[in-house]
């Protein structure tokens, strides 16, 4: 938005900056602030008070009020070391950077978790082989046992 001098461009309240070809002295004109539209339920511009005569103030929200959930994923990244220094409102690419930066933690968790299973995984069948077990083994054991007991039930159905 260009203010009163065409070099000059207003880019918040409060907050000048001056093209390359701006005297110096354009720069220390003061500028009057501008006027905020701000849309309502109806979409045509209303006032720059709160409300505007058509009600209720759309706007998208700058800050974001975390959860419980979203304080210990803050808390957890080390983005605040006490659930304490949490602000009550937050922006949401903070929230958006440790929610990313959890995610991250979690899949190296995982990794971890998966590589020691593995490692107990070959331990176990090492000690297994040590004391001759094997799958075939308890499979071919098992359908004895099973073959035994059909035997018994056919006698005892026979008699």
């Amino acid at each position: 938005m260009l203010a009163a001098a065409e070099s000059l461009l207003r880019l918040r309240p409060g907050r000048i900056l001056c093209a390359p070809r701006a005297p110096r002295e354009a720069a220390q004109l003061p500028i009057a602030p501008f006027r905020t539209l701000r849309y309502s339920s109806g979409g045509a511009p209303s006032g720059s008070g709160p409300q505007g005569s058509a009600g209720k103030v759309h706007r998208v929200p700058a800050e974001h009020k975390p959860s419980q959930f979203d304080k210990k994923i803050l808390l957890w990244t080390g983005r605040f070391k006490a659930m304490e220094d949490i602000p009550p409102r937050i922006p949401p690419e903070m929230i958006d950077a440790a929610r990313n930066k959890a995610r991250v933690k979690a899949c190296y968790i995982m990794i971890g978790l998966t590589i020691i299973a593995c490692f107990a995984v070959i331990a176990s069948a090492k000690r297994a082989v040590e004391r001759h077990e094997s799958l075939t083994s308890w499979n071919l054991a098992k359908k004895a046992k099973w073959r035994e007991e059909a035997a018994l039930a056919a006698q005892a159905k026979a008699k």
